[in-house]
């Protein structure tokens, strides 16, 4: 395995989006470290793959964070705007879990922050529309994790 690219471990699943988009949790190899991505891939007649949308993030925060997601009412209508979380992801970087809305759309932001004060580019805005699927493939996602892992070596 090249030092310097991810290796795909497990596809947890993804979630249908319009337009030929979709989001895929997946958990990682880096460097001999495993992360969960969270991913927007489109389809298009000159373009497939993934996006600069996205994030990835460490064990420790998908099980944290997973029990958040999973305890939101299923009726979208029912949840209010707010940080579920800000967890850190290494020194001087953590991740701030909100629900908010964009473009007059309400959803699930994931978003990197430096330094907890700089909102970066690095994150991943999902349709609260979805939240039935989005707590199963966090769900899934979390058991996953809790699996043995596979022996990184052998990547």
């Amino acid at each position: 395995m090249s030092e310097s690219s991810f290796t795909l471990l497990r596809d947890i699943g993804s979630l249908l989006l319009e337009n030929g988009e979709e989001v895929r949790f997946s958990i990682d190899a880096y460097r001999g470290y495993r992360y969960v991505s969270v991913r927007r891939y489109i389809q298009t007649d000159s373009f497939a793959g993934a996006t600069r949308d996205g994030i990835t993030l460490t064990p420790e925060i998908v099980q944290v964070l997973a029990p958040l997601v999973a305890a939101l009412p299923d009726d979208p209508t029912q949840i209010k705007d707010g940080t579920l979380g800000k967890f850190a992801k290494r020194p001087g970087i953590c991740v701030v879990a909100s629900v908010d809305t964009f473009r007059g759309r309400r959803g699930i932001d994931l978003r990197q922050w430096e330094k907890d004060t700089l909102r970066t580019k690095k994150g991943i805005w999902i349709p609260l529309e979805k939240i039935k699927e989005i707590k199963s493939l966090f769900s899934a996602t979390k058991d996953a994790l809790n699996e043995a892992p596979p022996e990184l070596d052998e990547f």
